[in-house]
């Protein structure tokens, strides 16, 4: 699942290169927006400790 951000970047890169610039900002909100949900899921979910 962590990986998909990272298309979304890379895929904003990509569009950066190739002139495509609504695209490109498109696909960097719909990555920031997956990392941030990705940070939200993470830090919220308890660990189950049993010393």
């Amino acid at each position: 699942m962590m990986v998909l951000p990272f298309i979304g970047f890379a895929g904003s890169a990509a569009a950066i290169l190739t002139g495509w610039r609504r695209t490109a900002i498109g696909l960097w909100l719909a990555a920031l927006i997956g990392t941030l949900a990705l940070f939200a899921g993470h830090a919220t979910s308890t660990l189950n400790l049993d010393f």
